[in-house]
């Protein structure tokens, strides 16, 4: 099959497209044959990092979409020509590739009528904000904040909320104002403004935030616990809270930290059908047209390296997509 491999660490232009041994599934595995292929900013990251656990040359890649073509030992609950989606372990060889072995409890089902590149958009950004949005028990008409709302956690995190009845508060950049306030936001404020954060303030201040899904860092999301209401939740997509970031017996906040990846080594098969059912059903929507899978770029399998540095250097409102 063909791939794209890499032999070092380093930038997207260390990817180099070989022929590799086409793999096959073991017990509890299928094999899946790429129709689309996800790219994520993990991707670029540990292209650049490595990891210790993988075996050289090594095919990144966490998220793919296509038909089941083999079937490992012990897999019954899906056949062989299944349309699906996928998130893959990191520490796998991946998605950027004709075909990928993926545990079988990780296959989100597709319905017939949706597009593979709409698919491939949703297990890393799609399930990542689903995890989010399921880390607090708000109530509709619950005042939430979610930085980075333009982007493709962002934005599907926006459009999940919106639909569970919360009023999004939205930062991003002024350009994409429009475009965020047609996923779902009550209001918009420009992360450029050097006093965003007070302006944030006085919008909420007789509905104070229950929430703040913060896309930047651990200490990004610090700076903004101060918003929260008493017992409110600070949620972080990157990174996490090592030290509380407000003194004790004040507004006591609730702190949650958000890591798809770690699924593959922590989660239960319980907690998989959980999850990959949620995946299915955020594809019946997008497939009906109520959730939009926000594409910005689809490209070729042959031009993957320099989408991936297209995704890198930014800015990326949406997701970029890889077609073969």
């Amino acid at each position: 099959m063909k791939a794209w491999v890499h032999h070092e660490t380093g930038t997207p232009d260390v990817l180099r497209l070989e022929q590799r041994p086409r793999p096959r599934p073991g017990k509890g595995e299928v094999l899946v044959r790429n129709r689309a292929i996800g790219l994520n900013p993990v991707d670029w990251k540990f292209i650049d990092w490595g990891h210790s656990s993988w075996e050289w040359p090594h095919i990144p890649g966490v998220d793919g979409a296509g038909e089941v073509e083999e079937l490992g030992e012990s897999v019954t609950h899906v056949a062989p020509g299944a349309r699906v989606a996928y998130h893959n372990d990191l520490v796998r060889p991946g998605s950027f590739a004709e075909y990928t072995v993926v545990p079988a409890r990780a296959l989100i089902p597709l319905p017939p009528t949706l597009p593979f590149a709409a698919a491939a958009t949703i297990p890393c950004p799609a399930l990542t904000a689903f995890q989010a949005v399921s880390k607090v028990p708000l109530k509709p008409g619950a005042h939430i904040l979610v930085t980075g709302a333009s982007g493709a956690v962002g934005g599907i995190l926006l459009q999940l909320a919106h639909r569970r009845g919360w009023v999004v508060h939205a930062v991003c950049s002024a350009s994409q104002a429009a475009r965020v306030k047609r996923l779902g936001a009550a209001t918009v404020t420009d992360y450029h403004r050097a006093e965003w954060r007070e302006e944030v303030r006085e919008r909420t201040g007789a509905q104070p935030l229950q929430a703040v899904f913060d896309m930047v860092s651990g200490e990004h999301a610090a700076t903004l616990a101060p918003l929260l209401a008493a017992n409110g939740h600070l949620v972080c997509i990157q990174d996490r809270q090592e030290r509380a970031p407000l003194p004790a017996f004040t507004t006591t906040i609730s702190l949650h930290e958000v890591g798809l990846n770690a699924m593959h080594g922590y989660a239960d098969d319980w907690q998989w059908r959980s999850l990959v059912t949620a995946g299915a059903a955020i594809a019946a929507d997008i497939a009906q047209g109520v959730v939009d899978p926000q594409i910005v770029e689809i490209s070729a399998f042959e031009q993957l390296p320099e989408a991936l540095a297209r995704l890198k250097s930014g800015p990326n409102p949406g997701n970029r997509v890889v077609e073969l």
